[in-house]
């Protein structure tokens, strides 16, 4: 079981974005929150400067531990209330990037998948990896060179792996890390509690074992032990682990809006609370000055805050020959790249066209509404939405293209994931056939990756209770 649940670490960042004057004066007390050296010292962000890639980005990362801040264990009464065992790892199990547009008060989140497969340091692997490779490393070179203080190894142990997380989310994404944010399992419980539960809303009835689920359809108000388990619940979901992320990002909306709302921020006690939870077990990097944070971010509502997804290329990628049953997300880091940037409205370049290009897009799977979606979404990167033709059932995605078009044709594939391409004299000039199989999972797919939404395909903001699976 790989908890996801993590995720309120943003409740950190949501606090100061909702720093006015009910609470200014409380966040003082927030300086005592443990710090870490995460950030390079050459590109630390400086108090109100404005970063050099056009927006502030604050990366939040989640944390499979069971030890609490002072790294001892968490009591055996306290596991079975979060319905987890004592054995946790050093995974990073929820990645996200909070972007915030220089000159803006709208806020655009993203979520990498954790089993996104990159290149790290020592070779390929999943993201969530990073953290652990590192940490391990690092532990056994101070022990080489003859440390014996064991606080001294585990805290450089730790700085290394959150070092090399941050890393790794750059490298993916193009994304220039300003500050880090950190949470594991004691801190989501508590601050979910702190500011009187969290409304979400489900398509249907579920229940799992392993996370603990159970909860019936339609809207609900949950916190604490019922919040991890919401975020956490991977068996019974219908199609992939994006579900899961989808379900991370509508528990960070309806977190935003009771954290922004007047009734937790004018409430003395609530606010204590919630300010008491993120000291007892957030990690910040050292560079972070909230009190100039909160200045620059007073005026974000709680519906001023989006989420999407990175786009992926096949969510069922056999990475391993030695071993088949093994799956990772695959992703395309120039696609990665392209959608990051478009949240700060600067695309990344396209190649330039002698003639409008038309690319129809055909929807081999079961997705309803997916070939509108991708259309749509390619449309906003300059092409031309054409008319879907009929085409039979398959497994793989595929973008075709005459030999005129192989350039923008290689274009497609990599806004829509890396999908494979094909040259064929069959395709009609001027025109780009796409045909989605039922493993896509690129733009469009959850309206994620910066696609429009389609029916019963919401787009999740903090400004409203959007149902999921």
């Amino acid at each position: 079981m790989h908890p996801l649940g993590k995720i309120v670490v943003a409740g950190l960042a949501l606090v100061v974005f909702g720093g006015t004057a009910y609470g200014y004066a409380n966040l003082r007390s927030l300086d005592e929150v443990t710090r870490d050296s995460v950030i390079d010292a050459e590109g630390e962000t400086k108090p109100g400067e404005q970063p050099a890639d056009g927006s502030l980005d604050i990366l939040l990362v989640g944390r499979d531990s069971r030890n609490d801040q002072q790294g001892k264990p968490l009591p055996a009464d306290m596991l079975r209330e979060l319905r987890v065992g004592a054995n946790g790892d050093d995974l990073t199990d929820t990645l996200m990037v909070l972007r915030i547009p220089n000159g803006t008060k709208e806020v655009k989140g993203f979520s990498v998948p954790r089993d996104s497969y990159v290149s790290m340091p020592g070779g390929k692997g999943k993201i969530n990896s990073a953290f652990g490779r590192a940490k391990a490393a690092e532990a056994a070179r101070l022990r080489k060179a003859g440390e014996t203080d064991k606080a001294k190894i585990d805290q450089a142990a730790l700085t290394a792996g959150r070092r090399a997380t941050r890393q790794a989310v750059e490298d993916l994404t193009g994304v220039k890390i300003d500050h880090y944010a950190e949470v594991n399992l004691l801190s989501f419980y508590e601050i979910s509690k702190a500011v009187g539960g969290v409304d979400v809303c489900l398509k249907k009835a579920t229940k799992d074992e392993n996370s603990g689920a159970d909860f019936q359809a339609g809207p609900q108000r949950i916190s604490g032990a019922d919040a991890l388990a919401f975020v956490r619940q991977r068996d019974g979901l219908p199609g992939t682990d994006l579900a899961r992320v989808r379900r991370q990002q509508v528990f960070l909306a309806g977190l935003a809006r009771q954290v922004l709302s007047a009734g937790t921020l004018a409430d003395p006690g609530r606010l204590s609370d919630l300010i008491d939870a993120v000291k007892r077990s957030v990690v910040l990097d050292d560079s972070w000055n909230l009190l100039d944070f909160v200045a620059q971010m007073r005026g974000v509502s709680g519906g001023g805050i989006q989420f999407a997804t990175i786009p992926v290329a096949n969510v069922d990628y056999r990475y391993d020959p030695a071993n088949p049953k093994a799956t990772a997300v695959q992703v395309d880091p120039a696609a990665v790249k392209s959608f990051a940037a478009s949240l700060i409205g600067s695309a990344a370049p396209k190649t330039p066209a002698a003639a409008p290009v038309t690319v129809d897009v055909s929807n081999a799977g079961p997705k309803e509404g997916l070939a509108a979606r991708v259309g749509g979404f390619l449309e906003q990167h300059g092409f031309t939405q054409g008319t879907p033709k009929a085409t039979g059932s398959r497994r793989t995605s595929l973008v075709r293209f005459g030999p005129d078009l192989a350039t923008r044709g290689a274009e497609v594939a990599k806004l829509l994931g890396g999908l494979a391409t094909q040259e064929s004299a069959a395709v009609p000039a001027g025109h780009i056939e796409v045909i989605l199989g039922t493993v896509y999972s690129g733009p469009g797919v959850a309206a994620g990756g910066g696609a429009p939404a389609g029916a019963g395909d919401e787009p999740i903001t903090s400004d409203g209770v959007v149902c999921v699976n």
